[in-house]
């Protein structure tokens, strides 16, 4: 049985950064693609980003282009989203996810997903 536990979240001001970590237990995390999606409340959930198994290839939604950042450490299980620029538009529910392949997490699919960390930005 897989489990990811995101941690990281928090309040921060207009402009400031969060660091989110997602560590997997129970599977090997080199065979698996990685992403986050998140959730605003009444809102439909939203993809924003994705990164390969090797970590090679990385995507972002245009909402995050520029601003976010998602990396990997396979040796440790776990995967990062690096979020600078905060805007009170990103508050949310910030789920990790894994699936299968990059190419599903780009289509906004996934196997595994996470209870998710709260991140809120204050104006």
């Amino acid at each position: 049985q897989v489990q990811l536990a995101e941690s990281g979240g928090g309040l921060v001001q207009t402009g400031g950064s969060l660091l989110l970590s997602c560590t997997a237990s129970g599977r090997t995390l080199p065979t698996y693609a990685m992403g986050w999606f998140r959730q605003a409340p009444g809102k439909e959930r939203e993809f924003v980003s994705a990164i390969s198994r090797s970590g090679g290839s990385t995507y972002y939604a245009d909402s995050v282009k520029g601003r976010f950042t998602i990396s990997r450490n396979n040796a440790k299980n776990t995967v990062y989203l690096q979020m600078n620029s905060l805007k009170p538009e990103d508050t949310a529910v910030y789920h990790c996810a894994m699936a299968s392949n990059y190419a599903r997490l780009v289509g906004r699919e996934y196997d595994y997903w996470g209870q998710g960390t709260q991140v809120t930005v204050s104006s």
